[in-house]
């Protein structure tokens, strides 16, 4: 009889149980010297245990080997079963204990690396045999780790003995150390894992080592002769005695909670199948501790496996290992609960001989019909597995064949419907101008009415112009006179001063007056401007209306006609403009902008916004401090309108590369932002996007831009959701992943896309197949700056950026962005991973 001695080993406090449990004593007391354990109640009661042998965090492995497994070992070469088993929670050192291969530091060697040394060094290679099997048992199914297409192993239990066989589980013979390494290794690998929260490396398995030993012994007889009342002693040889013995290391796999271990989807199904099998093992022992008649064996195949191992006739040692983290009291002690009630297990230990050659080669031809036969039958079901596949291979194939033939009917007849649509409209088309051909009289009378009486308010406004210019110059002679009046005073003697006080005065009424009449000539001549601009868009809507209806001829000269009054009126607009920036002087317009009269300054800020949109004006008002005085205008005044028109003088100043930084340094991005955020006008918006994405085509202000919110405060615009306004607002995402690109590839800048960390990416997905074509052809072009470099493609493919980077690269209408897809979907791994896993070729 041997009952099954069971150990405890404390493994020592990880890192993370340092920090988390500083403020905490651990759950368990050792007293190794008593062979005790205390587990803490709390900080005043604690439950004492005591076990055959009580390990420590500073046991070596060698001390665990020798205390737990080496007495096994020893009955193993001595001719009985033995099993090593170490039970626990997830990440609390079981594979640690019995399977360390000590690579890296030889005294880290396990119980199964050690055993093995001293088989081989207690076991002859010419007359003893040495075989292995590493298998491991996954959600109720054993497979076999050294051969993984081994992957359901049937269980078949002699009816007579009870013992348990493994057929068709890989064995390899050992002869020396380094081959049993290299098996351990090859079995590690195949080994499933997983990692938790508990625990990094979860041993997803429970995993069976199974070591065979055959040895060859000579047993020895005496016979004792009492003839003649002579005792001697003769000696005589037995015949060989082959014994077998079976040395079997379970490394279960750790017990866990689901919501500790955070185990979720087919790892929830493991950590199911796991407790369930450590669950009928601690039935079978709890059985067995009580004498039960009954003993569940068949509930699990883990217990089947171990019948022999409990209440069987195999010596069996079980360490239990537990922590020190008061977190986990409860499942330490359902281990240590589990160790107790296996030491109260009795064994029968029995020795296994073979003295019957003949049974043995009945035995074995059995066995070789038994594999031949299974041959048999697994080539039989491998033809028909060939067959079958073959037969399910060609109806798929058949099946395809009948899909792609309808979808290119369908497709064939779609074609052939739009293509009859098409006509359709186009003869409905047709009909209509025919229609309008037979109005033309109608037309042409109706034209008259709004030509004539725009060019009778033109016609008023230079009156009132020229009526305007003439007061100036009277009131300009008039000062004049009065100058001289003045100069004419000072010579007076005393008495005279009253009269120069009563002169002073008129001269600062006639100079308030003057100013007063200035601003009203700018005022008539900003709307002359715009008159000149409305009748001129009226003269060219009704030319491009009449030139309908003309002959092929009519059409020829009424084009060069029409293009002879454009270039004069653009010419004759440049021309007032110029005139008028001469005629009262950039500075004068300027102090305008400062105006308490709200059109004054309205009025002044559309001149400067004409004068600015001509790139030759630009350096002259930047250095008479009109950007500073636009700037100004966005943050002292709330108006809608002069915050349009300065958004808009701003946007064409922005499009000259040396006023960019200027504008930047002035904090002209933070203005513009707040101006976006309170502006509601589709216009007034458009401006300020088309401003901000100016300035996102500089490289050089790139990271200074983004940090003053520029990229938010376009992604803040989209509320309009008016196309013009999208428009710019992709106009500028392009300008800037462009240019992220580029430092990129120069190496100036690393990490993600600053798109993606401001969230510009939903916004660029969704819009990329926009009906309007310049947000669609900006946002595709953003895309493909962005997908060039491979630190953007995991959010890119979460962000479903992937599919259209491949309809771009199939539908895009620009050739040149169409290629640059094509060639980032096939250069960036990424992507190519991806695309070959959806099976999607580009």
């Amino acid at each position: 009889p041997g009952r099954v001695r069971v150990a405890v080993r404390l493994r020592p406090r990880n890192t993370e149980e340092r920090m988390a449990d500083a403020d905490f004593a651990d759950c368990v007391e050792l007293q190794p010297e008593l062979k005790r354990l205390k587990l803490r109640r709390n900080n005043w009661d604690s439950d004492t245990y005591e076990f055959d042998e009580v390990l420590t965090e500073f046991a070596s492995q060698k001390r665990v080997y020798e205390v737990v497994a080496k007495p096994v070992v020893e009955s193993v070469l001595d001719g009985y079963n033995g099993t090593v088993m170490a039970y626990g929670q997830t990440g609390t050192g079981k594979t640690f204990t019995l399977g360390q291969l000590g690579e890296e530091d030889i005294s880290d060697r396990g119980i199964m690396v050690r055993s093995m040394e001293d088989i081989l060094a207690n076991t002859s290679t010419e007359t003893d045999s040495v075989t292995v099997s590493y298998l491991q048992l996954y959600m109720e199914t054993l497979q076999d780790l050294l051969n993984p297409a081994n992957d359901n192993i049937p269980i078949v239990e002699d009816p007579k003995t009870g013992d348990v066989s493994l057929l068709g589980a890989t064995l390899v013979e050992i002869k020396d150390q380094q081959s049993f390494l290299e098996l351990l290794r090859v079995g590690e690998a195949h080994r499933i894992a997983a990692n938790t929260k508990l625990n990094a490396e979860s041993s997803r398995s429970h995993a069976i080592l199974m070591v065979h030993v055959k040895r060859s012994v000579v047993d020895s007889e005496d016979v004792v002769s009492t003839e003649n009342n002579d005792a001697s002693r003769l000696t005589k040889l037995s015949k060989p005695v082959i014994r077998k013995s079976k040395l079997v290391v379970v490394d279960l796999a750790g017990s866990e909670r689901i919501h500790k271990s955070g185990s979720e989807g087919h790892m929830l199904e493991e950590a199911k199948s796991i407790n369930l099998s450590l669950s009928a093992l601690g039935k079978c022992i709890n059985a067995l501790a009580e004498n039960n008649a009954h003993v569940p064996f068949r509930d699990s195949k883990l217990t089947r496996l171990l019948r022999d191992s409990f209440g069987g006739t195999a010596r069996t040692s079980l360490i239990v290992t537990i922590g020190p983290s008061p977190r986990h009291r409860g499942e330490t002690s359902s281990t240590v609960l589990f160790g107790q009630r296996a030491m109260k297990v009795e064994n029968m230990l029995k020795i296994k001989e073979e003295f019957d050659y003949k049974s043995l080669s009945r035995r074995l031809e059995v066995q070789l019909d038994n594999l031949i036969a299974e041959n048999e039958r697994q080539q039989k079901a491998f033809e028909d597995e060939i067959e079958r596949i073959n037969l399910e291979a060609q109806c798929r194939i058949s099946e395809v064949e009948r899909k792609f033939a309808d979808a290119l009917e369908k497709e064939r007849l779609k074609c052939q419907m739009e293509y009859m649509e098409s006509v359709k409209q186009l003869e409905q088309k047709l009909v209509s101008n025919e229609e309008r051909h037979g109005n033309n009289c109608f037309v042409d009378g109706c034209r008259e009415g709004p030509r004539q009486s725009s060019v009778d308010e033109v016609v008023e406004i230079k009156m009132l112009f020229e009526n305007e210019c003439n007061r100036r110059k009277a009131v300009e002679a008039e000062v004049e006179h009065l100058k001289y009046l003045m100069g004419k005073h000072t010579q007076r003697e005393a008495g005279g001063d009253a009269e120069v006080i009563k002169v002073h005065s008129v001269l600062g009424d006639e100079t308030n007056q003057k100013k007063k009449l200035e601003e009203e000539i700018i005022i008539l001549r900003s709307q002359l401007l715009q008159l000149n601009f409305e009748a001129e868009q009226m003269r060219r809507c009704l030319g491009s209306e009449s030139s309908v209806n003309a002959s092929s001829a009519m059409d020829s000269s009424m084009s060069h006609v029409r293009h002879s009054q454009l270039k004069e009126t653009g010419n004759g607009q440049k021309a007032s403009v110029a005139a008028l920036f001469e005629q009262v002087g950039l500075q004068k317009i300027l102090s305008f902008l400062e105006s308490d009269d709200p059109n004054v300054r309205i009025h002044a800020v559309k001149v400067v916004a004409n004068l600015a949109a001509e790139e030759v004006n630009q350096k002259s008002i930047v250095e008479a401090g009109a950007l500073t005085s636009l700037l100004m205008l966005l943050r002292r005044y709330e108006d809608e309108t002069v915050h349009r028109v300065a958004a808009g003088a701003i946007a064409n100043l922005a499009m000259n590369e040396a006023n960019q930084e200027l504008i930047m340094a002035e904090g002209g991005i933070t203005l513009l932002s707040m101006t976006a955020s309170d502006a509601e006008e589709p216009q007034t918006l458009r401006m300020v996007a088309g401003a901000i994405a100016n300035l996102c085509g500089n490289d050089k202000i790139l990271m200074k831009l983004r940090s003053q919110g520029g990229i938010k405060a376009l992604l803040g615009i989209v509320r309009c959701g008016h196309p013009d306004v999208l428009s710019q607002v992709a106009r500028g995402i392009a300008n800037f992943a462009k240019c992220e690109s580029r430092a990129s590839s120069q190496g100036m800048k690393s990490g993600r896309s600053f798109l993606i960390e401001d969230g510009a990416l939903p916004w660029i997905v969704q819009n990329a197949n926009n009906e309007a074509v310049p947000i669609r052809r900006h946002t595709e072009l953003a895309l493909c700056h962005m997908a060039q470099h491979e630190v953007n493609a995991k959010d890119m493919i979460s962000g479903g950026a992937l599919w259209e980077l491949v309809r771009i690269s199939r539908d895009c209408t620009r050739e040149d962005i169409r290629n640059l897809a094509r060639r980032t979907l096939n250069t960036i791994l990424p992507f190519k991973s991806e695309l070959r896993r959806l099976r999607i070729d580009c």
